[in-house]
């Protein structure tokens, strides 16, 4: 017996380094088939200690741990192009933080920039955010740090989030969801950012697949059954095209591109319409190689002018991406144009360079550009912005990633200056944007601008192709409500640094103010007195004491005395020097924090004891103990999960919900998984939106279908008609998620009623 798993035991070593070894095998035939230069040996160096260092160690799907930063290596080679000091990189990724190996023994044995790449892949935890924030965004912070020296910590980090999402499949449910919603939140707009197309769509349908798996299962499902009707469309549509391409000579090659199962799912959510009323699923790609690098641009416009003799045109549609590259470097012309079966049919033309940029994002630039970013790079631009915002980051975690998402994620219009110099900026941004944008002085001091020469306001919105001149006052100064309608990083940034520098200006005054009082009256400012005249005031904060002092709103006088005079304990002058220590300060603020703001004695209050790794079940009897918030509204059959809030009760959200987004991605370690048991005994509210051409009787038609065909309560109604076009707002009386279907369904069967969706 003993022999027998002695030898199960051998046998399952020997399988495991098969495996390891091949696995490695395919990481060095990958990099030898790559253009860099052949420095072998300090990759197999890297594996070599990386294998030792996490000996014994397996990951949650029972392979040897080792697996995962040879994935991640081969990540980084075989899909973005990456050389040795890459590749040592991934595969020492995990040695600091799960073993006793330190950077510094990484830089003495692998050298300084290997060990620093490690370092910036190394995960930290707490930090500036405190215990209540993830980590997972004070690894962000430091990511962007220490990208800010090296891009290669950015392209690794998705690699490993790839990985870590492809074989999601061993964590429980709780934990896919957090590391979904992050992936979507975070890792899927930066990949998208940095021009990675390829892996963006598969981070974001990997993501989709754990939080929607019934959906995303019945997105493939569609693609599979529809997919031969798009092969008949692409041949007859491209048939054309080929045979003008050969005509003029061109060497190219066309593909078809079809939209990803998250793509189609968020049309569908977002425009309130079925998988049929996609129109765009197929497009089509053609890829060409110039005559000479010379002719690049040129050759792009010839294939747009012949295919434009063969299809009618989107005048609304033509998107020239190459003589004004996205920030991320994509290139590319798109037009839509009329196929003869009646579809509109987007074509992507793109070089062989263009494409590999778009697929590889600036990865692909070491195969054009000898291993090296140039300073001339749109990266450049970009790291900077990075900069700015880590200058002066929110305190707070969620504020902060939203910083990020705000401005590095957003897509880009052009504007000009008055003479002519174009800029990049976010779409969406204000005339007060750009004037930070060109420096603080000209933002603080901005009155308004001129925008193609017409007076507008601070607020305008500005459009692509507007040229912009700041115009400006000495007297002008940062007023508070400027940071309503300021979008960007910079812009917000400088505008809430003046306020804070002008808020503590006043409470130094008021402070002053209140000890010069106080002295007049023989006494000294204390803790104690300063917290009697807080009460006295309703204050709750000495700092917002001071502000409402040093702005004229309290004025000082008798009463003041009066109040410190009737509660003196017989002690003539405290004596404790203002302001407080770092040390009290924060004792205070704790205190104030953990006072709870409401109590509920009868919703469900989570203890040590609860299981955060299995599923919370929903009954008819819970759900009064439970917590369902106004901004997705959850009925029973939607996806869902928890969020254990700070007064340890339970909230139920949707998980494609974006205050979800926002905690998965903050306040991971408090998700859990949930899921519905319940039976049809409890009501829930649903809004439906109709929209329609308004004729006589259809009211009646859409009562009639609701109360009568479906038997269901309508709650509420407001119903109104402007020339001709009928709107409405439903509230209805549901039990699940089926209710609303048929509502929604039967509503579809009214003639002019043209558009119907639910209002979440």
């Amino acid at each position: 017996m003993d022999e027998n798993n002695h030898m199960s035991i051998a046998e399952r070593e020997a399988a495991d380094d098969k495996m390891v070894n091949d696995a490695f095998q395919r990481l060095i035939n990958s990099y030898l088939a790559s253009p860099h230069r052949k420095k072998v040996d300090i990759i197999n160096k890297a594996f070599n200690f990386a294998r030792q260092a996490h000996k014994g160690v397996r990951r949650l799907s029972g392979e040897p741990y080792i697996m995962h930063p040879i994935s991640v290596a081969l990540i980084a080679s075989e899909e973005m192009g990456l050389g040795s000091t890459s590749i040592c990189s991934a595969l020492l990724h995990d040695v600091v933080e799960d073993t006793d190996y330190t950077v510094e023994d990484i830089e003495t044995i692998f050298g300084a920039k290997i060990a620093q790449i490690v370092d910036g892949l190394t995960k930290i935890s707490g930090g500036i955010f405190g215990d209540q924030a993830s980590a997972q965004a004070e690894n962000f912070k430091k990511l962007l740090l220490t990208m800010s020296d090296d891009i290669r910590v950015i392209l690794l980090k998705v690699c490993d989030r790839l990985h870590n999402m492809r074989t999601l499949s061993s964590q429980p449910a709780n934990k896919q969801y957090k590391i979904a919603g992050e992936t979507l939140y975070i890792y899927a707009p930066l990949a998208n950012r940095l021009g990675l197309n390829k892996i963006k769509n598969e981070l974001e349908d990997l993501s989709f697949k754990y939080e929607h798996p019934e959906e995303y299962e019945r997105i493939k499902n569609r693609l599979a059954t529809t997919q031969e009707q798009r092969n008949i469309l692409f041949e007859k549509f491209t048939q054309p095209i080929r045979e003008a391409l050969d005509k003029m000579g061109m060497h190219y090659h066309i593909i078809a591109r079809v939209k990803s199962p998250y793509s189609i799912w968020s049309k569908m959510q977002n425009k309130h319409i079925t998988f049929k009323e996609v129109y765009d699923i197929l497009a089509v790609r053609i890829i060409y190689t110039p005559e000479s690098k010379e002719t690049e641009i040129e050759d792009c416009f010839k294939i747009y002018v012949a295919i434009n003799k063969l299809y009618k045109s989107h005048p609304d549609r033509l998107r020239d991406w190459v003589n004004h590259p996205k920030a991320n470097g994509y290139q590319a012309l798109h037009v839509t144009l009329m196929s003869k079966q009646g579809q509109w049919i987007e074509v992507q033309i793109r070089s062989e360079k263009m494409n590999d940029i778009a697929e590889q994002g600036f990865a692909a630039h070491w195969k054009y550009k000898d291993g090296e970013i140039g300073e001339d790079s749109e990266l450049n631009d970009w790291l900077h912005t990075i900069k700015e915002i880590l200058d002066d980051p929110q305190p707070d975690a969620m504020d902060f990633l939203d910083t990020i998402k705000l401005n590095l994620f957003a897509s880009e219009i052009f504007v000009f200056t008055p003479k002519g110099e174009i800029r990049t900026m976010p779409a969406g941004c204000t005339a007060l944007d750009f004037a930070f944008q060109i420096h603080t002085f000209l933002g603080s001091h901005c009155i308004g601008a001129k925008v193609n020469h017409k007076l507008v306001p601070l607020s305008h919105k500005l459009q692509s192709g507007d040229q912009v001149e700041i115009l400006t006052s000495k007297s002008q100064h940062v007023d508070p409500s400027w940071v309503n309608f300021a979008t960007t990083a910079k812009a917000k940034a400088k505008i809430q640094a003046i306020l804070r520098r002008d808020v503590r200006e006043v409470q130094k005054a008021g402070e002053a103010t209140l000890r010069e009082f106080l002295e007049a009256h023989e006494m000294e400012l204390t803790t104690n007195a300063l917290n009697q005249l807080c009460e006295l005031h309703d204050i709750s904060k000495p700092e917002r004491f001071f502000y409402a002092i040093g702005n004229k709103t309290i004025l000082l006088g008798d009463k003041d005395i009066d109040a410190l005079l009737e509660r003196n304990t017989g002690k003539s002058k405290w004596r404790l020097k203002l302001p407080f220590s770092s040390k009290e300060k924060k004792k205070e603020e704790k205190t104030v924090e953990a006072e709870p703001t409401n109590t509920h004695p009868s919703l469900i209050t989570v203890t040590k004891t609860f299981n955060r790794k299995k599923a919370f079940i929903i009954t008819d009897e819970n759900i009064p103990q439970l917590i369902f918030p106004k901004c997705c509204r959850p009925i029973p059959g939607d996806d869902i999960l928890g969020f254990i809030d700070n007064q340890n009760h339970i909230e139920i959200h949707q998980r494609e919900c974006k205050v979800a987004d926002k905690l998965k991605t903050s306040f991971g370690n408090r998700i859990i998984d949930a899921k519905w048991d319940t039976h049809r005994h409890t009501f829930f509210f649903a809004t439906i939106e109709i929209n329609g051409i308004d004729r006589i009787g259809l009211l009646n038609e859409v009562t009639g279908v609701i109360s009568s065909q479906l038997n269901v309560n309508i709650q509420r109604l407001e119903i109104s008609s402007n020339d001709g076009i009928f709107s409405g707002v439903m509230v209805f009386k549901i039990y699940d998620r089926n209710d609303v279907s048929r509502i929604i369904k039967s509503l579809k069967s009214i003639r002019d009623l043209k558009e119907i969706k639910q209002i979440k």
